[in-house]
């Protein structure tokens, strides 16, 4: 099937029986010279995240595994966040605390009945392999996710009300991540100290990767009985979210989406000055991938009545393509001026400073 939605374009036919022959991003993690609890943690990682886990260990020297744990903390700390089955009373001391558990090498929790709920059962095998990092990278990740604990928690019990609020809960969950990163990526020594400490631009590249899920995930949070659009633009067009699911208020429901596209396309400038500073080449990839998918995401999301009805994926030998081709800066700004165009070309809403090259531009 994934063949076949690529018989229209041949460079991506040609990549995704690359990427299906194996000869894709190649990755660094030796299976023989790790840990047990290590080698258990590479398989968490391969369980929880198909499109992070081939870059994570793609990354050069220790900041593999110092990436590869961080993301199974932040996946266990998220893990606890969207159990609706456990009681507030219960889960908000959770949150707060979780930074905690990183040092205490009994604790998991087994209760949790979530889709990636191995990594709350076996948390010991997590928390071991923190412990052994070098305590350069515990302090970022401990520090992180404490901070993202407690952003969780403040809006566990609230909707995001204003645009204001839209960026604060995704820094929380999104933009700490991207700062927690960039500092591991500095204290690694494989980039420049400048990259950890502007945490400006490293919270953008957060954002712009939140904010899109966040628009494409529409109909799958209404679903689950969440919702993280923002009641200040939503409340322009329908009295409830849940509304824009309705046939007749499609106008109404592209109307709010485009809006929370072009927002989230405010980020790009931010994404593009961010990667234009890093040298390492597994840096690069592991940050450039993620933040081209997001683009052309929201490119296919934009002035789509699908997402109100079902998923919007972007075909799998397009998502294939870009991740063997975003290597490069110039690559890299061709594929955002390409489908920054795509969403200028459908409709002139769009501000003009968003059409074409802008967005890329670096300076």
């Amino acid at each position: 099937m994934d063949l076949l939605r690529s018989l229209g374009h041949p460079e991506e036919l040609l990549n995704l029986i690359r990427y299906k022959l194996g000869t894709g991003i190649k990755t660094r993690a030796a299976a023989d010279a790790m840990s047990e609890t290590l080698r258990t943690c590479y398989v968490y990682l391969n369980q929880t995240s198909r499109s992070f886990a081939a870059v994570i260990q793609a990354l050069d020297g220790d900041l593999r595994q110092a990436v590869c744990i961080f993301y199974l903390v932040l996946r266990a700390l998220d893990t606890v966040e969207d159990d609706m089955s456990i009681p507030l009373e219960v889960k908000v001391p959770m949150l707060h605390n979780f930074h905690t558990y990183l040092y205490l090498p009994g604790w998991s929790y087994s209760q949790s009945q979530q889709r990636d709920a191995q990594v709350l059962h076996d948390f010991p095998s997590i928390s071991l392999e923190f412990r052994s990092l070098a305590k350069v990278y515990q302090d970022v990740i401990a520090n992180i996710c404490h901070k993202m604990g407690l952003g969780m928690a403040e809006f566990l019990e609230k909707r995001v009300q204003s645009i204001k609020e839209w960026d604060m809960y995704c820094h929380y969950v999104a933009g700490l991540v991207g700062i927690g990163l960039s500092r591991l990526f500095a204290a690694s020594e494989l980039e420049e100290p400048v990259v950890g400490e502007d945490t400006e631009l490293a919270n953008s590249m957060g954002l712009f990767l939140q904010k899109t899920n966040i628009i494409r995930d529409y109909l799958e949070d209404q679903q689950e009985g969440r919702e993280f659009w923002p009641h200040e633009v939503w409340s322009k067009y329908v009295d409830k979210l849940s509304d824009f699911s309705r046939p007749a208020n499609l106008q109404a429901a592209l109307q709010c989406l485009n809006e929370l596209v072009t927002n989230a396309l405010q980020h790009v400038p931010d994404v593009i000055t961010y990667l234009s500073r890093l040298h390492n080449q597994s840096v690069f990839n592991f940050c450039a991938i993620p933040q081209v998918m997001a683009i052309a995401t929201l490119a296919a999301c934009y002035n789509n009545p699908q997402v109100f009805r079902g998923v919007v994926k972007i075909r799998k030998g397009q998502a294939v393509t870009l991740m063997m081709e975003a290597t490069n800066m110039e690559a890299v700004k061709g594929m955002f001026r390409q489908y920054s165009g795509v969403v200028s070309i459908l409709t002139h809403t769009v501000p003009a400073e968003w059409r074409c090259t802008h967005p890329c531009r670096t300076t």
